[in-house]
């Protein structure tokens, strides 16, 4: 495993955000072709199709990709088979809910509305999905940024491209979408299930007893926690109906550019953090944090002063009305990252009960919320109570890592203030969205006081991002 220098941590993290960028890049030059190309019923059901394939794969796959945190440190030296032998765990697991799934398919259809074809077309990417998943955070956890940019650039491409040709050449155009987000990850995951077992072909139990007890814990706070960013879609299908989903998802869409920069950062900063952690390095881990967290703080508000021309973009004039959705959706992502923060702690420590007790209590939350106020403002309703469930997470999340004993971790009174003015001024920015003129002055002065920082901090910058050494 590399060496944790500043400068490698930083590089890798700049690689993942770099990456992820121009792979969210070739989604959203893609999606003004399927706004076009769908119908906005079709564009919401292909929405329902991948929220209930996110929920699924929560639970088929175990998540076991979650407890590399620690088991690279417990098995270091044998690493390899651990991936191999979670490799293994994994689709005997979802093999499992294949056939309970089978046996339950008439229900499961009316239930999911998801046609047997659909279902089925899920199961394959369940399937396979999961060997990625282990591989690219096997390579993270080792710095290895290289190979998870070129894994990751070659399934958002090929599932882009291929999407297209499908849309356009097929009549039944929802299925050609489907058709082209399944393929390329059947045809990658078997690659790569092929290369690391070739790699290493011990397939050890005990490592099934170390993870399983780690991870279990651990589902139902990333079930919560995905039924919290999806079950305001389910709910819009279920009172709303597919056009009113549709709007939705675009405005969603958009936030990805954010939750994008959720993952990327959180995936270079948890490899840092679990090793100063494993050093007790506490005063260094404040120090970085919360300039980490203004940083994005700062993306996030230029990002959603400019809602209104990419929505126009994206979807067309028919889509505008959804810009009501992007501030509550960012700031919700604020929130987010925040909670992020904690939950590597929390994971680090092997405190995962705590996790999946945060979790759902603010799924159930979002439930109750959106329950009532979906019905009675409508989908737009649903992103304010998402926000207010990721506020609630967030204050649960620092609760429980000071009660493990983990709260000088980080600078909390700092971090919390922070968070509290970064979600008024991203809510706020719906006064400014009619006023153009207005917002590209705030961008401009923003980007100007960037620069200024940037420039006084710019012998770090050289430092840690060019120097090799």
């Amino acid at each position: 495993m590399k060496r944790n220098t500043p400068s490698v941590a930083i590089r890798s993290g700049m690689w993942f955000t770099a990456c992820n960028i121009i792979t969210k890049s070739i989604g959203f030059f893609t999606t003004p072709i399927f706004t076009r190309l769908l119908t906005k019923s079709e564009f919401g059901d292909f929405n329902n199709f991948t929220t209930w394939t996110g929920i699924i794969l929560l639970v088929t796959s175990l998540n076991l990709e979650s407890s590399m945190i620690r088991a690279r440190f417990d098995f270091k030296d044998d690493l390899d088979s651990y991936v191999v032998s979670m490799g293994c765990l994994s689709a005997v697991s979802t093999l499992f809910w294949f056939v309970l799934v089978l046996i339950f398919i008439s229900p499961l259809e009316h239930f999911l509305m998801l046609n047997r074809n659909e279902i089925l077309a899920m199961f394959l990417y369940l399937l396979f999905y999961p060997a990625i998943q282990l591989f690219q955070t096997r390579e993270r956890f080792a710095y290895k940024y290289k190979n998870t940019v070129a894994i990751t650039l070659l399934v958002i491409a090929s599932t882009a491209l291929l999407s297209v040709a499908l849309v356009l050449l097929m009549d039944n155009k929802l299925t050609g979408r489907i058709i082209g987000n399944v393929l390329p990850i059947v045809v990658i995951g078997l690659i790569i299930n092929f290369l690391m077992f070739h790699k290493s072909q011990r397939i050890r139990i005990q490592y099934w007893k170390y993870a399983i007890p780690f991870a279990i814990p651990f589902i139902p706070h990333l079930l919560s926690m995905y039924l919290l960013g999806s079950m305001d879609k389910v709910m819009i299908k279920q009172i709303c109906g597919a056009e009113d989903l549709a709007l939705y998802s675009l405005a969603y869409t958009m936030g990805t550019i954010i939750t994008l920069f959720v993952n990327s950062m959180n995936s270079a900063f948890s490899p840092w953090l679990g090793e100063e952690l494993s050093k007790r390095n506490y005063h260094k881990i404040k120090k970085v944090s919360v300039p980490y967290l203004a940083f994005f703080m700062f993306f996030s508000v230029l990002i959603v002063l400019i809602t209104p021309e990419v929505l126009i973009f994206m979807g067309g004039e028919g889509y505008s009305e959804a810009k009501a959705v992007m501030p509550q959706v960012s700031a919700g992502c604020l929130m987010q990252f925040i909670y992020c923060m904690y939950v590597n702690v929390e994971q680090y420590e092997k405190k995962t009960v705590g996790m999946a007790i945060a979790s759902v209590t603010a799924a159930f939350f979002n439930y109750l919320t959106n329950y009532i106020f979906i019905r009675k403002f409508g989908y737009v309703a649903a992103s304010y109570t998402t926000f207010f469930s990721y506020l609630l997470l967030m204050v649960l999340h620092v609760y429980f890592v000071k009660r493990i004993g983990a709260g000088n971790v980080f600078d909390n009174k700092r971090i919390l203030f922070l968070g509290a003015v970064g979600s008024m001024m991203l809510i706020s920015t719906n006064f400014l969205f009619e006023y153009m003129i207005i917002r590209y002055l705030i961008i401009a002065l923003l980007l100007f006081a960037a620069l200024i920082a940037a420039y006084k901090k710019r012998d770090f910058i050289l430092r840690y991002t060019i120097s090799r050494k």
